[in-house]
């Protein structure tokens, strides 16, 4: 039976018409000044449709953005040179996320950089955990000999090699992350699209959980020697990017190679159950310790290309180190749907023409297998979820935004109609993904409680399924036929029959 709803539960964003070239440049230039001081907010000084050509429009407003990044007062990365030159920079991290932090990096590009050949890829590698200096030459001697050529390298050093500060996904990294995500969307030697994070033993746990949390940011990650119990990295969210994970058969330390064959058996379950997206070159190699060939992994990463506006994808928005994402992709979180703190919303996204079903869920983890002290396995429970505000965003390239848009929130038809292009929703995008890629002309708001709040249905059955038990009317009889329009009661739950 088909379901339908009310509209009122989405939110597209309407404004006045106005000529793509007369935006206010010092207004868009003083909100992205003031986005990368304080952060992400609203911008309150223009509510005016597109009315012209979009890509001028997005192109004016990444320059005004590049041009404010590159002027922003804050430690930036050095200049590019020969990779062979072992040319340093340093980043001084916030003293509020980690105290007397200092993070040095070579930065640099194994074949002599020029704009006349194209962009480069870039590889962000993380080292082990022995001693921080060893470990940092063995890295950069690597990234020189061993790895991917012509490619950029980021190789930092881990600050303080102590306790959980010799993490690669704390808090304070997490900052440095994406100040080198922003900093290399900007630099005209980055391709965008061929970012790549990889690591060894510390650096591979690192590097796993980072490629969870920033897939819509990468190409590709590759961790070796590691392995993560998946709640910490949820094997669902790099869907869309290419996977590396290769650990010796006799690595069983910290569990790395049971956590290694568990990871293959969710990536190849994903894989026949969303044929295509779930890329993954993940082996449990025969013979071998902590010790591997690790020459592998790049060259197979290099592949790759990102798909910045993939039509599918799963959002599991997890905790890392007390802090979750507010966006991935094309979505982003106004309001938080989990319903407790020991829950994580799940979001699945697919888009075929200029239809959307987005599923919005709870799910909570259970401990099905401990190793000494650590979780190792679990299983997942999900429900939908009951409360949440999702920004969705939309592009004229997946979008065909002279048409109708119809959007499905877990099953139930809530939206169709024109989604106007506006400068609010591009300028925005861009100072919240600050993503060459991600500047978006169009978006939607769901209100997911306002949503369940009134649902409407066609018949007795639809009502059912929507509260999941019997309908009464308003004076308490139960109804075993098809009812007149009206608003049928139960609980605190409204259900609008049409």
């Amino acid at each position: 039976m088909r379901k339908t709803a009310v509209a009122f539960v989405l939110i597209p964003f309407l404004f006045a018409f106005v000529n793509a070239q007369s935006i206010d440049e010092y207004s868009v230039a003083r909100y992205f000044n003031a986005s990368l001081s304080n952060g992400f907010h609203s911008f309150d000084d223009g509510d005016a449709v597109i009315d012209t050509d979009i890509a001028s429009m997005r192109e004016n407003i990444w320059d005004i953005w590049k041009s404010i990044v590159k002027g922003y007062d804050e430690e930036k990365l050095i200049e590019l040179d020969l990779l062979e030159n072992r040319k340093t920079g340093s980043w001084q991290l916030p003293s509020e996320l980690e105290q007397n932090a200092t993070m040095p990096y070579y930065f640099g590009c194994n074949e002599y950089p020029s704009l006349t050949r194209g962009k480069y890829p870039l590889f962000v590698y993380m080292h082990g955990s022995g001693d921080k200096n060893e470990e940092w030459e063995t890295g950069i001697g690597l990234c020189l000999r061993r790895f991917y050529s012509p490619a950029i390298y980021f190789v930092p050093q881990i600050p303080n090699a102590y306790g959980e500060y010799y993490r690669w996904a704390i808090q304070s990294k997490q900052w440095a992350w994406e100040k080198l995500l922003r900093l290399a969307f900007v630099n005209d030697n980055v391709d965008a699209n061929k970012i790549y994070f990889f690591g060894i033993s510390e650096g591979g746990y690192g590097s796993q959980r980072l490629a969870s949390f920033y897939a819509d940011y990468l190409a590709g990650a590759g961790p070796m020697a590691g392995g993560e119990p998946l709640k910490n990295a949820p094997m669902e969210n790099v869907a869309n990017i290419a996977f590396s994970l290769r650990t010796g058969e006799l690595d069983d330390g910290f569990g790395r190679n049971l956590l290694t064959r568990t990871a293959l058996n969710a990536a190849d379950s994903l894989a026949s159950l969303y044929p295509g997206y779930f890329n993954h070159f993940i082996e449990v190699i025969p013979g071998y310790g902590h010790g591997i060939d690790y020459t592998p992994t790049t060259p197979w990463l290099a592949q790759y290309t990102r798909d910045p506006h993939p039509d599918f994808f799963i959002w599991e928005n997890y905790d890392m180190y007390g802090r979750c994402r507010t966006s991935f992709y094309n979505l982003q979180v106004i309001e938080d749907a989990r319903e407790n703190s020991n829950s994580r919303a799940c979001y699945e996204y697919k888009r075929v023409g200029n239809t959307i079903n987005l599923d919005v869920r709870s799910v909570e983890y259970t401990t099905t297998y401990t190793q000494g002290s650590i979780p190792m396995l679990f299983k997942k429970e999900y429900y939908d979820a009951q409360k949440g505000v999702v920004r969705i965003y939309l592009n004229e390239e997946e979008f065909d935004l002279s048409k109708p848009v119809t959007l499905y929130l877990n099953g139930w038809k809530i939206f169709e109609g024109k989604v106007l292009a506006s400068v609010k929703s591009m300028i925005e995008s861009c100072a919240l993904f600050y993503d060459p890629e991600r500047l978006f002309p169009a978006a939607l708001d769901v209100d997911i409680a306002n949503y369940l709040a009134t649902t409407a249905v066609n018949d007795v059955a639809d009502a059912e399924t929507a509260v999941g038990q019997p309908v009464y009317d308003i004076s308490g009889i139960k109804l075993n036929e098809p009812p007149k329009e009206g608003i049928y009661i139960k609980n605190d739950r409204k259900v609008l029959v049409k």
